[in-house]
């Protein structure tokens, strides 16, 4: 039985935008959990951010994962840049102020601990991928749930402690992206990313 040609292959012309989509989530990522783990206090830098990169990008990113058949890349990509997008929404144009009591930050808890779930099923299925992608995964979940904590709990340290598992993501996503993009430069393994 003869191979398909790559060229019949849908997708198979596209790049790999997994670097991209990681790119961007990472990036993103780093900025806000700097700014959740109270080492600056200027959120608002990240809202263009999340808007452009973090939303847009990886959305696209997202799409060119259906392209190429990668039901798991499109579905990470295309929520998180939703994400991203539903987050510049949320602290750009969304008045919380007028909610009683601790409303406001009850609600962005529980907008925190549902993504927190969809990240805990993804997590689920990237033990099919690989163990960098599995790594992001692995610190994103906790990240969403102790963030959410933070703000059903009103503790100030929570939410720092949510910062810093946000800064150790980006880190591993950074790596992830960073592997991506060099060894298809190079068409050689340079940095590892662990079996698939």
């Amino acid at each position: 039985m003869t191979q398909p040609s790559t060229s019949r292959i849908p997708g198979a012309h596209i790049a790999d935008p997994g670097a991209l989509g990681l790119g961007a989530f990472a990036l993103t990522t780093f900025v806000l959990s700097v700014v959740n783990a109270g080492l600056v206090d200027a959120e608002p830098v990240v809202f263009g951010l999340a808007l452009a990169y973090g939303g847009i990008v990886q959305f696209a990113a997202g799409l060119w994962e259906f392209a190429k058949g990668n039901t798991f890349g499109a579905t990470a990509f295309c929520s998180y840049g939703g994400f991203w997008i539903s987050f510049w929404y949320l602290t750009s144009y969304t008045d919380l102020t007028g909610l009683p009591g601790n409303s406001a930050e009850h609600g962005v808890a529980v907008y925190l601990l549902a993504w927190g779930i969809f990240t805990t099923y993804m997590l689920v299925a990237s033990l099919r991928t690989n163990w960098a992608i599995f790594t992001v995964l692995l610190l994103l979940a906790p990240t969403y749930f102790v963030l959410a904590a933070g703000d059903f709990s009103g503790s100030e340290a929570v939410a720092h402690a949510g910062g810093w598992l946000g800064i150790l993501t980006a880190i591993a996503a950074w790596y992830t992206s960073f592997a991506v993009v060099t060894n298809a430069t190079f068409k050689k393994t340079v940095l590892p990313v662990g079996p698939r």
